[in-house]
């Protein structure tokens, strides 16, 4: 499947510069940021759902620790 992607001199300099230093094509450079920007949603979620089920079971000892 093709792709066209518009960019602007920013863009394109910071591509330029990660297939450089990377030694990596500018479309493999692409399908990481995806990858990695899909990764890090799913891992806010888990860490979101991780917070709430932590404050469900210790919101007693919290709020106690609170008033210390």
């Amino acid at each position: 499947m093709a792709l066209t992607v518009r960019t602007d001199d920013e863009l394109e300099h910071a591509l330029d510069t990660l297939c450089a230093l990377e030694g990596l094509s500018r479309q493999e450079i692409i399908r990481r940021a995806i990858l990695e920007r899909l990764e890090r949603a799913g891992h806010r979620e888990r860490v979101d759902a991780s917070t709430e089920r932590m404050i469900d079971r210790w919101s007693d000892v919290i709020e106690r620790l609170g008033r210390a």
